[in-house]
């Protein structure tokens, strides 16, 4: 999810542990709680600061051991070490068990959107992403709002938020649904389809679709239950040839290819040399497709520039590549 949900979710559980007795009787312990489910809920995401160093390496761990299983068990022991040197009269292992939830709750809810999470690292590397909500859900978002307006009435925190995850549990059942009839309705237009990746938009009635089946790559958007495709490519296999082994060495395209599970590519021979782009297919946005990896080699096929990461105009990414030139 988005920075803005996660630390509404914070906030919530820090609400919702009110209805722990412990808490409830205890004003330092309260506010303690509070603060480290909003660390909490935001810590996973501390890797975003990767971003200072390149594209490439943001790509590459963005969303990987930050979130996965011995992390999820780490941020809580760490944030509660360090909240005890500044509350050292709050029960820190209620502290600690409310926090833990924090985290948790913030790896669980990143696998349901398409971008997803290597939440099983160090077991698997492999990308866990259900495609079910997107990064910023308006209703999951308009929830938490409506519980602190509630909250700042007078409703007791603890039950208002208890309603309120149980009507998102129910939420998450239907995006669910949503999704098992988007992909049956894709089945139906595509047969031999092996991979149907939903990526959901904010609107509710609108998904993008990219669907592989053995010979072609079917771009699709789906919009109040009508089926609508955009553009068929033909799968070709990257082949062995001296320009694209020497492009696929490169560290930004390399990390293009570590992320994105389906794409195609294209190699264009120009004046004073060539380029190489990789396409993500899921993300098709007003014709455009925005998530891309691009390789400029000279005529001796050496790497003269690179950039991966996310445009919405060819002006742009040749503004951008023109940097990474002169870098």
């Amino acid at each position: 999810m988005d920075t803005g949900t996660h630390i509404v979710m914070g906030i919530a559980i820090g609400g919702l542990a009110t209805l722990d007795p412990v808490i409830a009787q205890d004003p330092l312990t309260t506010q303690t709680v509070l603060i480290g489910t909003i660390i909490g809920s935001n810590a996973p995401d501390f890797d975003t600061v990767l971003k200072l160093k390149n594209n490439a390496v943001y790509l590459r761990n963005h969303r990987g051991i930050t979130h996965s299983i011995p992390a999820v068990v780490l941020w809580p022991l760490l944030i509660v070490g360090c909240l005890e040197l500044f509350f050292p009269g709050a029960n820190m292992l209620h502290v600690w068990l409310w926090t833990f939830l924090s985290v948790f709750l913030h790896v669980f809810v990143d696998i349901f959107n398409a971008y997803g999470t290597q939440a099983m690292h160090p077991f698997s590397k492999k990308w866990i992403a259900h495609g079910m909500i997107n990064i910023f859900d308006p209703f999951i978002f308009a929830a938490h709002i409506l519980g602190f307006i509630l909250w700042y009435q007078g409703f007791h925190p603890g039950y208002t938020f208890l309603t309120i995850y149980i009507v998102l549990f129910g939420y998450y059942i239907w995006r669910y649904l949503s999704k098992r009839q988007t992909i049956k309705m894709v089945k139906e237009e595509v047969p031999d389809a092996t991979k149907v990746i939903v990526c959901p938009t904010m609107r509710w009635g609108q998904k993008h679709v990219a669907v592989m089946s053995p010979g072609q790559f079917h771009v699709i958007e789906v919009k109040n239950d009508k089926l609508t495709i955009h553009d068929v490519y033909d799968r070709k296999p990257v082949p062995k040839n001296p320009i694209l082994d020497e492009a696929v060495k490169d560290s930004n395209l390399a990390a293009f290819l570590s992320f994105s599970p389906v794409y195609r590519w294209e190699v264009e021979e120009e004046d004073d040399g060539y380029e190489v782009r990789f396409i993500d297919l899921r993300y098709r946005s007003k014709g455009h497709y925005p998530f891309v990896a691009v390789v400029k080699l000279d005529e001796e096929l050496n790497i003269t520039s690179s950039f991966t990461g996310w445009v919405y105009s060819e002006k742009t990414l040749r503004r951008k590549l023109d940097v990474a030139t002169t870098n």
